[in-house]
């Protein structure tokens, strides 16, 4: 069974190798302890039989969040990880009072894109050359959450 809860310190490591598994600009280690230190932030872990399917990082400011980093493992996706990650998240910032959820994804990143917008997301607009390894647009989403 699933099991959602608040990262430790402790799954740093994990995150990071996901991290690397999964992006082409990977957090670093180093980074991920970082801002799980930043009052601005929180962070979640997906996890199976002790094993980490997944994680999402949010920053939480006043009214509004912004998803800075969800990932599932390879082997776990289309098993509902990133939606219970997604609404675990939503639930989280409607308890610090924000009323709109954002996120940033690659232009090329279409599977992304279509799961976000069946999650509710709408397309916002475009942000040139913001990704880089490789050198991308972003595709700026938003959802209201209240």
């Amino acid at each position: 069974m699933l099991l959602l809860r608040e990262m430790e310190l402790k799954d740093s490591a994990g995150i990071a190798e996901l991290e690397l598994e999964i992006f082409s600009d990977a957090w670093t280690e180093k980074s991920i302890r970082e801002t799980f230190y930043q009052s601005h932030a929180f962070m979640i872990v997906a996890e199976e039989n002790m094993e980490l399917k997944g994680y999402a990082i949010v920053y939480h400011v006043l009214d509004e969040a912004e998803v800075v980093r969800i990932a599932v493992k390879g082997s776990a996706r289309r098993e509902g990880v990133g939606t219970s990650m997604l609404n675990e998240c939503e639930r989280i910032c409607l308890q610090k009072g924000a009323e709109r959820l954002l996120l940033d994804v690659r232009e090329g990143n279409t599977a992304a894109q279509k799961f976000y917008k069946k999650q509710g997301f709408a397309v916002d607009g475009i942000r040139k050359n913001f990704y880089e390894n490789p050198r991308e647009d972003a595709v700026l989403m938003s959802k209201a959450i209240v």
